[in-house]
Order: structure tokens, then sequence, then C-alpha cells
């Protein structure tokens, strides 16, 4: 019997990078250098810290919503609600 390859899930806390192609129009990538320049880091140095504050962004709003849909739920009694299948919600037999 065959085994099956282990996946392995990123390891988030780690520092491993790997490397990315990226297609940019030549007037964006002139003006990329320039500003890269001005905070002296490389172009990927500064990609990588906009991409890493879009995804930081991007977590800390999803984990805001989640929180605010939480106490929504619980200030509204809705937390221990049973959930109705689609069926049950349109069954009209107990009002004939």
């Amino acid at each position: 019997m065959a085994t099956q390859p282990q996946f392995d899930p990123p390891d988030i806390a780690s520092d491993k990078k790997q490397n990315i192609t990226l297609s940019l129009r030549v007037e964006t990538l002139k003006k990329a250098r320039v500003l890269a320049a001005q905070r002296g880091v490389s172009v990927s140095g500064l990609l990588s810290q906009q991409i890493e504050e879009l995804v930081a962004v991007d977590e800390a709003y999803e984990q805001a919503r989640n929180r605010e849909l939480a106490r929504l739920r619980s200030s509204f009694g809705f937390d221990n609600i049973e959930h109705m299948t689609r069926d049950e919600m349109h069954d009209r037999g107990n009002f004939r």
C-alpha cells in the first residue's frame, strides 16, 4: 500500500520567504525605484512592506468584524438559537 504524501501547513511564526514574479508598467517601476530609494529600501523591500501591511490590515478588519458580529448576536439573544434548515423555514404545513 502506497503512503500518502504528508502536507505540512505553512509555519506562520517563521520568516521563510518565497520569491514571486511581478509585472509592472515601466513608468510605475521607475517611480517605485525612486520611492524605494527615498525610503532606503529596495523595490522588493518596498513591495514586501506594503503587502505585509495590507495583509495585517485585512486580518485586523476580519477580527474586528467577527468580534462585532458576535457582540451583536449575543446582545440580541441570537447566540443560543438553534438554526433551522431551509426546508424547516419554508414548511407551511403548520399554518394550514
